[in-house]
């Protein structure tokens, strides 16, 4: 049952990737987002409508060998990357969230559960926008910034908030104290975080973070909470860091160049998600504490 359930999500992430995709390739600014996601798909080359057996997530890619049937040319990798990610999304951002079985699932379960599925899909759009435009829509930090206050209010309302839960840390949380009140724990995140892209921002005379930036990891504040916000955040500084060497080294960026930093946050944030508690309960272990 569980194998059947997973492989249908999985197919589902397909789709919401195959959507994304769409989103991330039509965004404007200025546009309306119903002159975004309206209107048949079709090649950007050649113009020519897309027919339904052409827009199957992945398998329309590789069975045209990743190009277009009408003009011949190379489509781009971005389609079935951006669909397998957000497949992998939908199957294991649930797996991580809960052990058991899903019939045993309760409806706050089933909340948690669609309210990450939501922030993930979200992740994986604003990546893609920034990467290509190096923006961060007001609309995705506004809406992260919901889905954290929706998390928040069901941790709340069922007591998931303690010393020892509702944070990817685990027990390793109540290190840092805040653990009283949910409230002020992720607004003091929220705050936190905001705090010191602000003082970025500032220092740098906006050459170094954006606005977009700023928002985004006040909406990842309301999301993790304290401490994890401060995980996010180091994460997004080392991979931020080691990718710009990497271009560096490669001289694919310059000194000069500037690289879009919200991907590195919302990698940051998967990695706290995923695997937070064994980053930190490793750096512990390595010291003997």
């Amino acid at each position: 049952m569980n194998f059947f359930f997973y492989f249908l999500v999985f197919i589902l992430g397909l789709t919401v990737g195959s959507f994304l995709n769409v989103i991330s390739l039509r965004y404007q600014q200025d546009k309306k987002i119903s002159k975004i996601i309206g209107g048949r798909s079709y090649c950007p080359i050649c113009f020519k409508t897309l027919t339904w057996y052409e827009l199957i997530p992945i398998f329309s890619f590789f069975l045209q060998r990743g190009k277009c049937r009408s003009c011949g040319h190379k489509i781009s990798p971005q389609y079935p990357l951006v669909e397998i990610l957000s497949g992998l999304i939908f199957v294991f951002v649930p797996l991580s969230l809960l052990s058991s079985s899903i019939s045993h699932w309760s409806f706050s379960q089933w909340l948690i559960v669609i309210v990450w599925l939501l922030i993930f899909s979200l992740f994986l759009l604003l990546s893609i926008i920034d990467f290509r435009q190096s923006i961060i829509p007001n609309q995705i930090n506004l809406s992260l910034g919901i889905l954290g206050l929706i998390l928040i209010v069901v941790n709340h309302y069922y007591d998931k908030f303690d010393y020892l839960s509702s944070s990817f840390l685990r027990h390793y949380a109540a290190i840092f104290g805040l653990r009283e009140n949910i409230w002020i724990n992720y607004l003091v995140a929220a705050l936190l975080g905001m705090a010191i892209f602000g003082a970025i921002i500032l220092l740098s005379r906006g050459k170094a973070m954006g606005l977009g930036d700023f928002k985004f990891v006040g909406a990842l504040g309301l999301i993790f909470g304290w401490p994890d916000i401060l995980m996010v955040i180091f994460l997004a500084f080392i991979i931020g860091a080691v990718v710009g060497i990497v271009f560096l080294v490669g001289k694919k960026k310059k000194m000069k160049d500037t690289i879009p930093f919200g991907p590195f946050l919302a990698f940051g944030a998967t990695i706290t998600f995923f695997f937070g508690y064994q980053i930190i309960d490793g750096y512990f272990k390595l010291f003997g504490l």
